[in-house]
């Protein structure tokens, strides 16, 4: 949603919502009923190119500045960031100039004008990109959706990509439509929530980059955050981080890093839904999400488990064992199921019903009741330290005795402990004094050895019922000296742990 007549406030904004698709999708989605007449539209040739200095300090800003031709016209775009996840909610300034090289006088009064000042260098040509558009206006209710679907490619000195996405725009009305709009496209076609700007596909092109695996972001939070504002950043940055390794594992060959990192990016999102539990108890979708995320995701453990148990359990075995030759024949059933395990995955991420869970719960972060509680206006600071403290709590009750616990409960203290160290990165941001940065180097590397001491214990006992499962020969027990070594390492991390004094208060 774009405004650039002189009675525009100063940063105009476009609410839109990005869709990823293929090539046949588009040609299937114009024969859907919400987007009658749209094969009868001319496809608009649009030819944009993108523009920064030989120091990246607009990319450095979060901005881009653009030129399209369009029609004989050239049209001269600066663009903010907010690119969030799907929904694009972020300040830009258009103007029409005489030609196609940028026109300094069309980005005064921009974010850009004082990023250019202060660089003090050229622009120079980036990338471009090559896009056919048809564009359909939709209503949803009492909301006015413009529906463009976009193919062509991204052309720059490094090489091409193809560019296949839609674009739903808000024009007036309610950015809930948007998702219900996308939500009746995508029962049609299989669309998935898309976290790239055009520019970024750009940008990866000239750093030589692929879909990556990626780890999860830091979080910058701003002075002041209410419980609300932290935690639709959470949230957002979780499902990035989990549809950026999901492109990495559809598209690279099934990568076992790019699965990890779904079930990392899924775990984090999971805590958070349970973290900020009492800010979101008003709101009845909040407790369905993580029970359908958590069911539908099933199957990736035990692919994860695998990978784990092939990569580094069964090679351990190897070498401490190199005379059993009963486990040449457990390698050859755990990598047959593991084939299983991954087509299992696989079959998750391709269903509709995956891509339709991941657009209704970006939706809900967007626009669900949850926002409207009163505990969503909450100082963050207060609220973070509130929440930190039950976990911190729930931890030290849960690891008690932890050397003589049984695994199972000693498995709820290490997802005590995990739930802990993800609520702590989510609201470090908030706590920016010089004391509470080095409390929370401390507390990370308290929480870090824990977590590392119980994973590798939690490794054990899945190997144990792995081989049992996979009709291996016996693995040693709980009783064994190694693993009585890490239980008395734990719990000195643990003791350690809670001596450090949080960083919150």
């Amino acid at each position: 949603m774009s405004d650039t007549d002189s009675a525009a406030p100063a940063e105009p904004r476009e609410i839109e919502l990005k869709l990823d698709c293929a090539g046949p999708d588009l040609t299937a989605l114009a024969a859907h009923p919400r987007l009658q007449g749209a094969a009868a539209v001319d496809p608009e040739l649009l030819v944009t190119t993108y523009y920064d200095t030989p120091g990246r300090d607009l990319r450095a800003a979060g901005l881009t500045l653009r030129v399209r031709a369009k029609g004989g016209r050239y049209i001269q775009t600066v663009k903010a960031g907010g690119g969030n996840v799907g929904l694009f909610n972020r300040a830009e300034w258009e103007s029409e100039i005489a030609g196609e090289t940028p026109d300094p006088a069309a980005w005064a009064e921009t974010a850009a004008e004082q990023v250019l000042r202060e660089a003090d260098a050229p622009l120079e040509r980036l990338f471009s990109t090559v896009v056919r558009r048809r564009e359909i206006p939709v209503e949803q209710g009492a909301s006015k959706i413009l529906v463009t679907l976009d193919e062509g490619r991204v052309e720059a000195p490094t090489g091409d990509a193809p560019l296949c996405e839609i674009e739903l725009e808000l024009q007036e009305g309610d950015p809930a439509d948007l998702f219900l709009v996308a939500q009746g496209l995508a029962e049609t076609v299989p669309l998935r929530l898309s976290v790239k700007a055009k520019s970024a596909v750009g940008f990866a092109l000239l750093d030589g980059k692929g879909p990556s695996i990626v780890k999860a972001e830091t979080l910058d939070l701003p002075e002041g955050a209410s419980a609300g504002d932290v935690f639709r950043r959470v949230a957002r940055a979780c499902l990035r981080h989990m549809r950026l390794n999901e492109t990495a594992f559809l598209e690279g060959g099934r990568a076992p890093e790019a699965l990890h990192q779904i079930r990392v990016a899924l775990r984090r999102l999971r805590s958070a839904l349970s973290l900020f539990a009492p800010m979101l108890e008003g709101d009845p979708r909040a407790e369905g999400f993580n029970d359908e995320i958590k069911r539908v995701t099933e199957p990736f453990g035990h692919a994860r488990n695998l990978d784990v148990f092939l990569g580094h359990t069964l090679p351990t075995l190897v070498e401490e064992r190199p005379d059993d030759q009963g486990l040449d024949g457990l390698r050859e059933r755990a990598e047959a199921e593991r084939e299983r395990a991954y087509d299992a995955v696989l079959a998750t991420l391709e269903s509709p019903q995956w891509r339709g869970l991941i657009i209704e719960f970006a939706g809900w972060i967007e626009t669900g009741s949850w926002a409207a509680q009163p505990a969503a206006n909450e100082d963050g600071r207060d609220f973070a330290a509130r929440v930190l403290d039950r976990a911190r709590l729930r931890l030290k009750k849960r690891g008690r005795g932890l050397k003589k616990l049984d695994p199972h409960t000693r498995h709820r203290a290490r997802i005590a402990a995990k739930k802990l160290r993800y609520g702590a990165e989510f609201f470090a941001g908030l706590f920016h004094k010089k004391k509470s940065r080095r409390r929370q180097d401390k507390f990370g590397a308290a929480l870090s050895d824990l977590q590392d001491h119980l994973g590798v214990l939690n490794d054990q006992e899945t190997a144990r019922a792995m081989t049992e499962s996979l009709s291996g020969p016996p693995m040693p027990g709980p009783d064994d000296p190694g693993a009585q070594k890490l239980l008395e390492a734990a719990a000195e991390a643990r003791a350690e742990l809670l001596d450090v004094k949080p960083f919150w208060r």
